[in-house]
């Protein structure tokens, strides 16, 4: 048994999957910290400020960014000398949002979602993108917007509050429309700014993080995991905060028993942005069903940084019972080298994490141990 483990480990060391097909020798980050059985290795760093992350249906992965413009797109994964990297789309207003859906690659613009039709055999020659709607509002206050297509078939496209707090018509909303634009509406209200939702892939229903307003302390009030089964609900914003917070300026004759409470706190100033629910087969059963949230990291904490970090949401009989640490090493006495965002599974069961910071793209695999 150990000459066979050996055997294995060899295998993976030399750049060859467990199938015995060719792949290549990722570089591995020591200063990263996994669980044991876990490796998280560099996919590529030629991503400048990659954000947020959507699969094609040929496998191309399409990379957004939220200060540069652009939108990447990677092909061959897998290949010995790496992705290759190509710039789809720049000079592009705040593009964080990007989804895929009928071969089609929708990007999100703080005003506007545009559209690219049949990228993936265009990618040599990309066409002028088609303009799905432009009514948004301009605010760049949290006006960056994560997309993603939900269950229904439908685009969903948030709208964050113009402000740290404030009660503004028109914001701190989820809403969603059909692909082509038409029907737009709200589904979910009292949302600060969420840069991440997902859909349980048995349940069927949104689950999306929330990001805390800030100035009122190092440690309160927690940001948020939230879970929206239907449409119509409201998430307290901005008159209550987490659980039971009444906010100090908008929260006067307001009770948070009115409004939905979190599903979890997940800490304050943590910044959670993307979130997956893991249902691949690679990762052993104790880390299947439960949901990874990439925390991008405090910016104003007084007492130290907190986040810079992917936690495990362990989910029980459907509810989410306390979020743990899975990938962290970003932060070290201080010194940040890198923001996670966002999460996405691959075919194989494993997960890349994006780092707009450091530009990179990692991917976690398992190979026991």
């Amino acid at each position: 048994m150990p000459i066979a483990r050996n055997l294995i480990a060899a295998l993976f060391f030399l750049g060859l999957t467990l199938q015995g097909a060719c792949a290549r020798e990722l570089t591995v980050e020591p200063d990263l910290v996994v669980p044991p059985g876990f490796s998280i290795e560099v996919l590529t760093d030629q991503v400048p400020n990659a954000r947020s992350m959507t699969l094609g249906e040929r496998g191309t992965l399409f990379v957004s960014t939220r200060k540069l413009g652009k939108v990447y797109a990677l092909t061959d994964l897998d290949s010995a000398a790496g992705p290759v990297v190509t710039t789809i789309g720049e000079g592009l207003n705040v593009p964080n949002g990007v989804a895929f859906r009928d071969g089609a690659l929708y990007v999100a613009e703080i005003s506007r979602v545009l559209r690219y039709p049949d990228i993936e055999t265009r990618l040599g020659n990309v066409p002028e993108p088609e303009i799905v709607r432009d009514d948004f509002p301009t605010d760049a206050h949290h006006g960056w917007k994560f997309i993603a297509f939900g269950p229904d078939g439908k685009l969903y496209v948030p709208i964050g509050a113009p402000c740290n707090v404030c009660d503004e018509a028109g914001y701190s909303v989820i809403t969603r429309m059909n692909a082509d634009g038409s029907e737009l509406e709200v589904f979910a209200e009292g949302v600060r700014n969420t840069v991440g939702f997902t859909w349980h892939p048995d349940t069927g229903e949104m689950w999306f993080t929330d990001n805390g307003r800030d100035w009122m302390g190092d440690d309160i009030p927690d940001c948020e995991l939230n879970h929206a089964p239907e449409p119509g609900m409201h998430f307290g914003f901005p008159y209550c905060h987490g659980a039971d917070i009444i906010d100090p300026e908008y929260g006067d004759g307001r009770k948070c028993s009115d409004f939905v409470p979190p599903a979890l706190g997940l800490g304050a100033h943590v910044a959670p942005l993307g979130i997956e629910f893991y249902n691949g087969t690679m990762f052993p059963p104790e880390y299947r069903g439960h949901a990874y949230i990439a925390e991008h990291g405090s910016w104003n904490r007084k007492a130290g940084k907190v986040g810079y970090r992917v936690v495990m949401v362990r989910m029980e009989n459907g509810s989410p019972s306390a979020a743990e640490p899975f990938a962290h090493g970003w932060l070290n006495d201080e010194e940040v080298s890198g923001r996670p965002v966002d999460i996405l599974q691959l075919a194989d069961g494993s997960l890349l994490v994006s780092d707009d910071l450091g530009g990179r793209i990692y991917r976690i695999s398992y190979q026991g141990g």
